[in-house]
């Protein structure tokens, strides 16, 4: 296998829904749409952004058959895998595949708290049984698995497994995996606010979730820190980042997915139990989108 050797902005797309909870194909192929004209570089979907829990399996085949023709091979497509066991995990990649996903975002298995032993054996299963690049990601604050540098060096041999989405939160981590991996996997920052950071520390990219709604904004950060102009990416970093401590939150899909409408890229509908915001978390949110709106830096404006 040839490893793709991603890099740059990986948006963890929403998924769209209509009022009744249905699954807007519509709204969800047009915000997709809308990213790749504005310079991402590849995408996941149904992660923990995209609502994955409130998902059947079927729905989540049907959101990454809906990415596969959207992209029409623009960039590569990942389905995040997310199941409850390796066996339905399996059954999810075997339906993926037939869809001609690119690669594959494997969480652990959720709901039950695996052991590092346990962690590695499902995350090869799958990866073997997919036979496509891998991208693990590792969000031990969210699912409470911490695959460690040792870890990661135990599937240095699985040649499906090609990145990592490191989430831990410790920004030391990311000099941490190099030390002990080398250039062996690419390396994507998963934390919205170490973005500057991560990519400082030579991070292959970022798996962005305001770059949804932010996409040109979020290239330019990437494409301004490779090139090494550091002023005038901190000048942008430092305007996104009240908009990205809003996806650091146990509220991140009602955070973002507000975000989006009051930008006039999406919609707010979301599935039970969660629920739009209201009251001061609402007006918090609006306040520090509407800020952004007026001080948007033009030059890097994303087009609708």
């Amino acid at each position: 296998m040839s490893n793709p050797r991603w890099q740059g902005i990986f948006p963890a797309v929403t998924t769209k829904f209509h009022a009744d909870e249905s699954i807007d194909a519509q709204g969800t192929a047009r915000h997709i749409d809308f990213q790749i004209r504005n310079g991402i570089h590849g995408l996941v979907t149904c992660g923990s952004l995209g609502e994955f829990s409130t998902l059947t399996l079927e729905e989540k085949l049907e959101v990454t058959r809906i990415a596969i023709e959207t992209s029409k091979g623009r960039i590569p497509v990942l389905a995040n895998v997310s199941e409850t066991s390796t066996r339905e995990a399996l059954r999810f990649v075997q339906g993926a595949n037939a869809l001609g996903v690119d690669g594959y975002m494997v969480m652990p298995s959720v709901i039950y708290v695996a052991d590092a032993r346990e962690a590695i054996a499902n995350v090869r299963a799958i990866a073997e049984a997919a036979k496509k690049p891998v991208m693990v990601y590792n969000n031990p604050i969210a699912y409470r698995v911490d695959l460690k540098p040792e870890h990661f060096a135990e599937l240095a041999d699985c040649e499906w497994v090609v990145a990592i989405k490191e989430s831990c939160g410790d920004i030391r981590r990311i000099t941490d995996l190099r030390l002990a991996l080398g250039d062996r996997f690419q390396l994507f920052l998963g934390v919205d606010d170490l973005a500057f950071e991560g990519l400082a520390l030579g991070c292959d990219g970022l798996l962005a979730g305001v770059g949804c709604t932010f996409p040109r904004e979020t290239v330019a950060l990437y494409d301004l820190m490779k090139a090494g102009q550091y002023g005038e990416a901190l000048k942008l970093y430092q305007w996104m980042t009240p908009l990205l401590h809003l996806d650091v939150s146990a509220k991140l899909v009602q955070n973002l997915k507000l975000i989006d409408l009051l930008a006039g890229t999406g919609t707010e509908h979301m599935r039970l139990p969660r629920m739009p915001l209201v009251g001061e978390e609402r007006a918090s949110i609006e306040r520090i989108v509407k800020r952004a709106l007026e001080t948007r830096p033009a030059k890097y404006q994303s087009i609708a």
